[in-house]
């Protein structure tokens, strides 16, 4: 039997950071499965958490687990696919560090994904961006923070984590010509900023508060902005925007649903698939079809760059109609 804690710990705390250079938000989501995962297996055996054995993570377990997330957490498929893909990547690890769980972990690794229905995605026309920005109150500090903050989210399409790991030198200084962004996978790209987003980030840095860290936007006590802190305040524009256009309303509004319209305006304006994956920083050209999906102006397109069938006028031989013969038509 093989003790889980040493392994599991030097797999979160040095493997991952250290090794693979994953990012904190990434490592923290292992965490968090393997909380929840380990929470799970004691319970099953009725041991203490650090008494666990990887032989205790037995295949009927881990979709007794994956069915739990589910049934009881109301987790969708894609979270659960995600907690296997990291319980996955563990098993990996240990195929190369202890030989003696390889065909366990060989067994563990043939699990399968869960399918999942692909719905379409949101995102937010330009009136409703428009409100939505125009939502702050720039009479405070705080709202020429959120301000700076929606703009700035939605004209780079960031994703939440982008957007609350930026620093003092993410900017170009002083100009604010461009900004660089460290993305997923650690991907660099430095996007060009337009004349409005300058405007609101200059107005935000001259009232951004003198404190010992470079993070760009800061919470009420000088920290860094959480991913949670950002949602919070976006809710609170959503619910001021939806007074003046109400279809905002409808939509449920979340920071990911900014990067998606950032790459609906950019789609729509360029008719280039390619420029939407370049602009976003995504690493497959796949990942950035779902747009496609989404956009009923390209297939318009389509529909316009071919010729319908003709279809030749009906007759009805045979059919008298009496309203007609009274009409002189049948």
């Amino acid at each position: 039997m093989t003790d889980l804690a040493p392994h599991l710990t030097a797999f979160l705390q040095e493997y991952l950071p250290h090794e693979r250079r994953f990012s904190r938000h990434t490592v923290q989501g292992y965490t968090d499965c393997f909380r929840l995962l380990v929470l799970y297996a004691a319970e099953q055996a009725k041991v203490r958490p650090c008494a666990l054995k990887i032989e205790h993570f037995t295949v009927a377990l881990l979709i007794a687990f994956l069915e739990s997330l589910e049934i009881e957490r109301n987790n969708s498929v894609g979270t659960r696919n995600t907690r296997l893909a990291a319980i996955k990547s563990f098993f990996r690890y240990l195929e190369y560090r202890v030989p003696s769980c390889l065909d366990h972990a060989l067994q563990v690794r043939s699990i399968p994904q869960k399918r999942a229905d692909k719905p379409l995605i949101d995102w937010l026309e330009r009136i409703e961006i428009q409100a939505l920005v125009d939502a702050p109150d720039t009479g405070t500090v705080a709202g020429l923070r959120d301000r700076a903050m929606l703009h700035l989210c939605y004209a780079a399409g960031l994703r939440v984590s982008e957007l609350t790991g930026l620093t003092l030198d993410s900017l170009s200084s002083p100009q604010l010509e461009t900004i660089r962004i460290l993305g997923k996978g650690r991907r660099d790209r430095e996007l060009p900023l337009w004349k409005e987003t300058k405007t609101v980030l200059h107005e935000w840095l001259d009232v951004r508060p003198p404190v010992n860290n470079r993070y760009l936007f800061l919470n009420a006590r000088g920290r860094a902005i959480s991913a949670d802190g950002f949602a919070y305040i976006l809710k609170q524009h959503v619910a001021t925007a939806a007074q003046r256009v109400p279809s905002i309303v409808g939509k449920r509004v979340t920071p990911h649903v900014l990067r998606h319209s950032a790459a609906m305006t950019i789609l729509q304006a360029t008719g280039d698939i390619r420029k939407v994956s370049l602009w976003l920083g995504h690493a497959d050209i796949k990942t950035t079809e779902v747009y496609l999906r989404a956009s009923p102006a390209e297939k318009l397109e389509i529909l316009k760059a071919n010729t319908p069938p003709s279809i030749r006028p009906g007759a009805f031989p045979g059919i008298k109609d009496s309203l007609m013969s009274v009409l002189g038509g049948g």
